[in-house]
């Protein structure tokens, strides 16, 4: 079933978004050529994951602090308005899923893929009440369907759909924030709420709220870090710093979850025991951005441009972060170190 071009036509606003961002140029504390280099790293998050974890932690601000620079981390409710951010120059490095990078960077926003994640396919996913009469995707035609507008969930819910045999127009999308979509989905005022962790797994162990479908064999749910251009090319080896704390973070997470899940708790505002089965999903294991992560970021791309969601065929690869040798390999044994 190929899908028409209104399928994904109300992602469209976000690359309008980055557009008016883009009129603006960056203010990057690491600019090169500012004459005063603030020596202060912002680091941009979301409510969950291994950045928080990190944060947490603070081993970050104790490696940086010896080489002279600050910490500053920025909380963001998701990817299209963290990346915005990094476009307008307000931030040096983050983390976004799939989706929002290829708008970010049609629209011309100075990014650059640098690590990620392996995929998390169970992490997102499509939620019904515990009473609700639907039972599959397919029921959810003429039903109003929650989601965040522009975020990895949506590419879900357009990808569970056309599997489904089910149009997207015959969907009623509502979109709200997380904690909007929380509210409208304990109200009953949708039929079903499209989410990622936390907020599923939240809304799974307090509401009751049975699944209709996840991420598997629709979507990969892949976490991507980031650092602006101008942060990138004047400091590979912060770059690399960053990702080696990511690292060290993520093998807390793989080896000690219920530990993670006690860090994590307070921050993200839900119990350990909800959070420990939650850690042991997510896709934990940086390295440093590829060939083949950048080649499955083009299929999106491309299906993107076929459906008319941006103007003109997107090369993702010139987005890709290529450090110099000597950090690239420094880069590359952070997996190796996973089996210590």
């Amino acid at each position: 079933m190929r899908l028409k071009s209104r399928t994904f036509a109300t992602l469209a606003a976000l690359a309008a978004s980055f557009q008016i961002a883009a009129a603006a140029p960056a203010k990057s504390s690491a600019a090169p050529g500012s004459g005063k280099e603030s020596k202060t790293l912002r680091i941009g998050y979301q409510k969950y994951g291994t950045l928080i974890l990190l944060k947490t932690q603070e081993s970050l601000e104790k490696t940086l602090a010896e080489k002279g620079w600050k910490v500053e981390w920025k909380l963001f409710q998701s990817g299209p308005v963290l990346l915005e951010a990094l476009n307008a120059g307000s931030l040096d490095f983050g983390t976004t899923g799939e989706a929002p990078p290829i708008f970010a960077q049609a629209a011309g926003a100075p990014i650059r893929y640098v690590g990620f994640e392996p995929p998390s396919a169970e992490g997102e996913a499509i939620l019904v009440p515990k009473d609700s009469p639907l039972k599959s995707v397919s029921d959810l035609k003429g039903k109003k369907v929650a989601l965040n507008k522009g975020s990895n969930v949506h590419y879900l819910l357009v990808k569970a759909l056309e599997k489904a045999g089910v149009a997207y127009k015959d969907v009623q999308t509502i979109f709200l924030s997380p904690p909007d979509g929380r509210a409208a989905f304990e109200r009953g005022s949708v039929d079903a709420w499209v989410i990622w962790d936390p907020f599923l797994g939240a809304a799974q162990a307090q509401l009751g709220a049975r699944t209709l479908a996840d991420g598997t064999g629709l979507v990969s749910n892949t976490q991507f870090y980031f650092a602006s251009e101008a942060f990138a090319d004047s400091h590979p080896q912060l770059v690399r710093d960053v990702l080696a704390a990511v690292a060290d973070a993520d093998r807390t997470a793989l080896k000690r979850p219920a530990e993670a899940a006690s860090l994590l708790a307070p921050e993200v505002g839900l119990s350990a025991a909800v959070l420990e089965p939650l850690v042991k999903r997510l896709g934990l294991g940086v390295e440093i951005i590829n060939d083949a992560a950048i080649a499955e970021q083009q299929k999106i791309a491309d299906a993107f441009h076929a459906l008319g969601l941006i103007p003109k065929k997107l090369s993702v690869k010139e987005a890709q972060w290529l450090p110099a040798p000597e950090v690239a390999a420094e880069v590359r044994e952070f997996p190796e170190r996973f089996g210590e």
